[in-house]
């Protein structure tokens, strides 16, 4: 299943294909336990204990994080020391960690991230469980998004949160479509059968653009960079780059 959903900037979609569809989140739910921290109010200075060990969402089982599985090891160097919850929230959304975006979660609250959900207009995403929760995922507990809701969310962030997407160090995917050097504030995710990324985009010579793609089948396999699935998202990210300026006003407009 492909989901393609291409919009000015804060304006209505001209591009939607499949756009209401759910496909289970992958790492794309990081941007809404960002907001949900940021929003809370709470000193982002703080420091707090690195642990791996959480309580699912079952209410009844705790989980944890499996080392290999995650794309940054420096939030590991810390287990069992203290970090700031401002670097574990930066490092949540520019590397991907799954032990910094559980730590987020667990501080930031479920119901905050439903929040961000709800503020943005979302209909068809929600973000229950935390990284790796299975005792949540057995009971049929699941992360969701739809093309049309990450764009949505990528709409209603603050100014200095984007700027946080902009430090993404995937530079995979949509990412990969671009001109080199093309300014973007987005968030990708992915494990085997699942391909997702959304990005605001900042062409030097046209109006910035939202894009989301999200794609659930068997292309998707897993691998960070030499995955089928990222390429058709870099070829569907490509297209739209070229259509820039039918998508958008030019800058001098």
């Amino acid at each position: 299943m492909l989901s393609v959903v291409v919009a000015p900037w804060r304006r209505a979609p001209v591009v939607a294909r499949n756009p209401d569809v759910p496909h289970d989140a992958a790492s794309t739910m990081k941007v809404a336990v960002l907001a949900a921290l940021h929003r809370s109010g709470t000193d982002l200075d703080r420091r707090i204990p690195v642990v791996n060990r959480f309580v699912s969402v079952t209410g009844t089982d705790t989980f944890a994080n499996e080392r290999s599985y995650d794309s940054d090891d420096e939030p590991w160097e810390l287990l069992g020391g203290t970090a700031s919850l401002r670097w574990l929230a930066e490092r949540m959304v520019t590397h991907s960690s799954n032990l910094a975006t559980n730590l987020c979660l667990a501080e930031a609250g479920r119901e905050a991230v439903a929040g961000v959900w709800k503020r943005a207009g979302a209909h068809g995403s929600d973000t229950p469980r935390g990284i790796e929760d299975a005792p949540g995922r057995a009971a049929g507990v699941r992360n969701l998004i739809t093309a049309r809701d990450l764009v949505r969310l990528l709409e209603s962030l603050e100014p200095e949160l984007l700027a946080l997407l902009e430090g993404n160090v995937h530079r995979v995917d949509l990412a990969a479509g671009l001109p080199p050097g093309t300014r973007l504030a987005g968030k990708n995710g992915w494990f085997p059968g699942v391909r997702h990324s959304a990005a605001v985009v900042h062409p030097p010579d046209a109006g910035p653009y939202t894009i989301a793609v999200c794609y659930t089948g068997p292309l998707a396999n897993g691998e960070d960079v030499d995955d089928p699935a990222a390429r058709l998202l870099a070829r569907i990210s490509a297209q739209a780059w070229e259509a820039r300026h039918t998508l958008a006003p030019t800058l001098a407009e």
